[in-house]
């Protein structure tokens, strides 16, 4: 049997590796790019953030809830490092769950993907840009500008549209179309979020710990803690990423409140202002030793405190509402990044068209999908490349168990 999977990312790999566990099955991964995993190679920094111990209890998304519990209670995050350690992987926990590899370096799990690939049964074909899919009576053709691969049994694993400048585009979505299947609204999710606050430029690669409350229409929508980016257009940074699914998509008024210091009250930090008033320091230094000195210029200002004066000269209102502001600034959003900044894809193929418990199609008996074009997302911190595992190797085993 000849098993073809359309993509060589994270699920793609994956759901070779699994397929190809049988040797009697015949692999043929095919990939549009030069290179595999490359998206991979760039994840987290290039730190590859690439799961979670938490994974599998909570953390996805989708109009079908529920659709990604079977393949993560099937391959679990424990189960999924202990394949990555008898591949040859070390990795490394945080105290939130988050893993790594213990080398701190992306390439180091897409090497040892592309090692593992290297076996006899499994042919990789680089540079194939799959641009239609007929189906026979038995049989699938995958059919690209140069040449033609048929298989018994389809796996589409081409990703997202997300990170277009690394891979992500439109491919996976439009083939599944043709074969009759349907998209939710896709989104960008884990991604950067744009404000019109004028003091950003002045705190441009600012990072700082602060704790996010995005409200829409003066309600709460999202919330969350971590460490904050400022960029010259909005903010950014793990805390953002966490909160901004679907942020200022549909209308309304988006506002997102920052608490620089949410491990201090209000009136603990008034305090501290206040005992200032005993030194001889300029009022540009009100915040000198407790935030970063770019944005503590800033929460100045915004508080109506001229930079050129004394701090035991500034009234204790304004001291007050400095304070307040470093507790509770509060700046409009406008709109999020595009697909090329965002991580992930909020949206997707329609999960009810397809068996939770073997990733394969209602629609059409033969052909499977996983990963990221399907409509899963998780949150940021090593759910999504969780779930491109998961579901690849749900897809492969089910495809090589299907017999043709």
């Amino acid at each position: 049997m000849v098993i073809g999977i359309i993509g060589g990312g994270a699920s793609g790999m994956a759901a070779a590796l699994s397929a190809a566990e049988d040797q009697d099955t015949q692999v043929v991964l095919m990939e549009r790019q030069a290179r595999l995993g490359r998206k991979l190679r760039a994840t987290g920094n290039g730190r590859c953030n690439l799961s979670n111990l938490r994974a599998g209890k909570t953390g996805y998304h989708g109009e079908e809830a529920g659709f990604w519990r079977f393949a993560l209670n099937r391959f679990s995050p424990e189960e999924t490092l202990a394949w990555f350690r008898q591949m040859g992987l070390y990795t490394v926990a945080e105290a939130t769950g988050r893993v790594y590899p213990y080398s701190d370096q992306a390439n180091s799990v897409a090497d040892i993907l592309r090692f593992a690939l290297e076996k006899p049964n499994i042919t990789v074909k680089l540079g194939f840009e799959a641009e239609k899919i007929r189906k026979t009576a038995d049989r699938f053709r995958v059919e690209s500008k140069e040449e033609t691969v048929e298989c018994d049994r389809l796996i589409v694993a081409c990703g997202g549209l997300a990170g277009t400048g690394l891979g992500g585009s439109m491919s996976g979505y439009k083939l599944l179309r043709a074969l009759g299947h349907h998209s939710t609204k896709l989104r960008p999710n884990l991604v950067q979020l744009r404000s019109s606050w004028g003091a950003l430029p002045s705190l441009k690669g600012v990072r700082t710990n602060c704790a996010v409350s995005v409200f829409r229409d003066g309600e709460l929508f999202a919330g969350g803690g971590g460490e904050l980016q400022f960029t010259e257009y909005g903010l950014s940074g793990p805390v953002i990423f966490e909160v901004s699914r679907d942020v200022c998509q549909g209308g309304g008024d988006w506002t997102c409140r920052l608490d620089f210091l949410p491990e201090l009250t209000g009136q603990t930090l008034t305090e501290e202002l206040l005992r200032r008033k005993n030194t001889h320091l300029p009022a540009s230094e009100l915040f000198t030793g407790i935030l970063h000195n770019r944005l503590g210029r800033v929460l100045t200002g915004e508080a109506g405190i001229s930079q050129q004066g004394l701090i035991r000269d500034i009234p204790e209102e304004a001291l007050a509402l400095a304070a307040e502001r470093a507790k509770s600034l509060e700046v409009t959003l406008t709109q999020p990044m595009g697909m090329d900044a965002a991580q992930v894809t909020a949206g997707g193929i329609c999960t009810e068209e397809f068996f939770e418990e073997t990733m394969e199609s209602r629609l059409v008996p033969g052909l499977y999908a996983c990963g990221e074009v399907l409509d899963v997302d998780g949150d940021c911190g090593g759910y999504n490349l969780q779930w491109a595992w998961s579901s690849g190797r749900l897809a492969g085993e089910s495809a090589g168990r299907s017999k043709a």
